[in-house]
């Protein structure tokens, strides 16, 4: 599959929304908003998102068609990334070329990231580009509606 990354369109963020409230990706990614179906919320934060000068965000797209999104956010020495793929495409290397295409793109560092303990995929697609282990931590987890351990990964170089 071929994957590339543009800007966020308007048409991407309805598939955004639909991939959001897929139950199984929700629990695996743990740290979600609140309440996902609450449309103005999500509308809110993806126009906060693409307005702010800080982030570089960007929809995924496998064969033209749009998997997901990926994004660099924050202040500058905290900045973190993010990604989320449709469920129906894990396991395919789609998250890892996403990150990398991010990264050849955003070349400051440090960048972090923070994933569910539990979610190996996850990590695995942060240490395959280059983010090791750099902290612990436990947080509240909307999606599971309890407190999670919580890995932070930097990427130094």
């Amino acid at each position: 599959m071929d994957i590339t990354l543009r800007p966020v369109h308007d048409s991407d963020l309805p598939v955004f929304y639909r991939q959001l409230n897929d139950p199984e990706a929700l629990r695996m990614a743990a740290f979600t908003p609140e309440d996902p179906a609450d449309r103005d919320r999500f509308d809110a934060h993806w126009a906060h998102l693409r307005d702010s000068p800080e982030s570089v965000v960007r929809t995924v797209l496998g064969d033209g068609d749009v998997v997901g999104h990926a994004s660099v956010y924050g202040e500058a020495g905290e900045r973190e990334v993010t990604y989320w793929v449709d469920r129906t495409h894990w396991g395919r290397g789609i998250a890892t070329a996403a990150l990398r295409a991010l990264l050849a793109e955003v070349g400051e560092r440090p960048l972090y990231a923070r994933v569910a303990a539990d979610n190996a995929g996850s990590r695995r697609v942060l240490e395959r580009c280059g983010f090791e282990l750099s902290g612990r931590a436990t947080a509240y987890a909307p999606a599971r509606g309890a407190e999670v351990d919580e890995l932070v990964l930097a990427l130094d170089r």
